[in-house]
Order: C-alpha cells, then structure tokens, then sequence
C-alpha cells in the first residue's frame, strides 16, 4: 500500500516505481506522444497549481460537493440493485479512485455494506492490467466485479474496457461513473457534464500518486501496472479534503426514475463534426467534456479550448483561469453533449 488513501477504503493494485521515471516537462512528452511513444510510458512535471488556481479549485468543491454527492448516491444506487452486497468495486486509477471511495462510503452508511474496493490500471492502447486481473479473480467471481470511474469524454476507456473483457468471460464491462456526458456509461449519476472538483488537480488529490505506467523494463512478468508517489507533495495533499467535503453531502433520499433522453447526435459524431471544423485529423487529439478538457489544460499542450459559453463561470470559471495562465484561447462554440472541450496541438502542424 502507497500513496495517501485510507487502507480501509481502497485496496491499490499497483507496482511502487517511485524514483525510477523522470518527470517529462509538457513540450518534451507532447513531442515524444505525437511521434508515437505511448503516453503510459512517460510521466509528466506535476503542475504546480497558483493561488488563484487554487482558489478556483476550492470554490468549485464548495460549488459542486451537492452535486457530486448527488451523483454518488445515484451510482451507489444502481450498483446497489445489480449487485448488492457483493458488489466489488474496481476503481480504475487514477481518476476513478476517489469515486470509487466515494461509492464504498456511500454504500457502507446507507446499505450497512463494507463492500471491497480495488484500484487497478486500463491503459488506451494497452488494454487492462491482467496481473492485477488475475488477483481479482482468485479471490471474487466474475459476476461481482464492477468497474468504476470519474467521467466519460468520448468513450475511449470505456472502448478499452468491452475489448478487454472479451478474455474475461462472465465479467460485466459496464462501467458506473458520475457524469456521463458521452451516454455510453452502463451506470451514471447524470448525464450532465459538470465539473468533479477531483478533475481540477492531479496527484495532490488522487493520493499523491501518478499517472500509472506500464514500460517493459520496469514490470515483471507478475507485476502490476505501475505508479510513482509523490511524498514531497504531502503538505499539499487535499485528497482527503476531497473525499470528506463530498461525503458530508451525502443524503439518504431516493433519486426517482430519469426520464432523460439522448441528444440526437452521438457523442462520436459531435467528435468527427469536430475533427472536420478544426481540421484535426486525430481525434485522440479532441479532448471532449469538462473533466478532459481540465486535464488537457494541465498535462498537455492545448491549441484551443472549446466552451459552451464565455459567460459560464459557475460552470468553467476553473478552466477560464487556468486558459488565462496558460495563454490558451477560450473559443465559444455550440457544443450538444459537453460544456467544455480540449483541441491539442498538431506540432507537426505547428
């Protein structure tokens, strides 16, 4: 067991590679990604959030606790029904941990369960982590795993996830997460595209731990995927914050049936609609959703950020500060499934 989590709230299927991987800073990974060394391979700089950042970060936790919890206690429901009390919660790390913290919290107030959580690594392009796999199931069937997550952007992990699942025979691919913007999650707390404060920062709220990694060298045949701690950011560490705030918000009441219905274009298809206005010939490269597009603003190098609308500072008031930071230009655009989207910069067109 690494990183800040509580032992009892989540079990971490990872390798220990502290030390054994230089941070890359933002040009060099994004030049190494685009001449096709997997991103699983490399960590980035973590970034080092402002005040004003910062500041931006705890006003959207104030800001959307409720709603998260609401979310939570949306997706615990739904897992509930499928699989009661043996339900095995599989966070997948590292966005997916603290919500699947988050279910096992819920769980055990309303339904007087201690059901077991894990956090294994999936990996796009790589595919699912079969050590961590096959430690799972020497000891649960496969009809009690259940996957979790933060959020969906265009489905890529969830993609990922049913293509692996083909070598796991009884195991459910569907994936619960809180915001499902992209309507391709089995279970969701809404569909609506808000922000999950836990997306606004990296490791100082995900345990201190990376990103994970999977390189050759330095996993063994037995190992896990990896992942490297981040001790000297422990002053700094708001992941127990996070998951406190969130659970203090917490409430009993049911949720009541959704009557909501799908927008009319797929999420793939507003992706491709995207790629052809920008002339972006890779659409790994459109980063759709809010919690992405975060992401984007802090691990790689932008060309532009989509948003709804410039005027939305409930809603992106973190992403127009960090835009601001950043020099990154905010484009208001008339997006259907998504607040907020990520463009990466082709460098070979730059």
């Amino acid at each position: 067991m690494f990183g800040t989590y509580e032992p009892q709230d989540v079990e971490i299927l990872l390798k220990d590679i502290t030390g054994l991987v230089e941070p890359l800073p933002t040009a060099e990974r994004e030049k190494r990604i685009q001449s096709g060394v997997h991103y699983s391979e490399m960590l980035p700089v973590e970034y080092e959030p402002s005040p004003a950042y910062l500041a931006a970060y705890h006003d959207a936790l104030e800001r959307y606790a409720p709603m998260t919890a609401a979310a939570v206690a949306e997706v615990s429901r739904q897992i509930w029904r499928d699989k009661g009390k043996d339900a095995v919660l599989v966070s997948l790390a590292r966005a997916g941990t603290s919500i699947g913290v988050l279910i096992k919290r819920y769980i055990a107030r309303y339904h007087h369960a201690d059901v077991k959580h894990y956090t294994i690594s999936i990996i796009r392009g790589k595919g699912i982590d079969s050590n961590a796999m096959a430690f799972l199931l020497a000891r649960h069937r496969p009809e009690q795993l259940q996957f979790v997550d933060g959020w969906t952007g265009k489905g890529a992990i969830q993609k990922e996830l049913a293509r692996a699942m083909e070598a796991y025979p009884g195991v459910s691919a569907g994936l619960a997460v809180l915001s499902d913007p992209a309507w391709v999650a089995e279970k969701c707390g809404t569909h609506d595209d808000f922000l999950i404060a836990s997306s606004c920062l990296n490791a100082t709220v995900s345990g201190l731990l990376s990103r994970t990694v999977c390189r050759a060298d330095l996993m063994g045949p037995g190992d896990f995927h990896g992942a490297a701690f981040y001790a000297q950011l422990r002053d700094r560490d708001l992941t127990g914050q996070f998951i406190d705030t969130v659970a203090g918000h917490f409430r009993s009441e049911d949720g009541g049936e959704r009557a909501e219905e799908p927008p009319a274009v797929s999420a793939l298809e507003e992706v491709e609609d995207l790629c052809r206005a920008f002339s972006i010939s890779d659409r790994n490269l459109v980063k759709p959703g809010i919690g992405e597009a975060t992401r984007v603003l802090l691990r790689r190098m932008p060309w532009k950020v989509l948003v709804h609308s410039l005027e939305d500072e409930a809603h992106l008031g973190h992403i127009y500060q960090l835009a601001k930071e950043k020099g990154v230009p905010l484009v208001e655009y008339p997006l259907v499934h998504y607040r907020a989207c990520g463009l990466i910069r082709q460098l070979a067109d730059s």
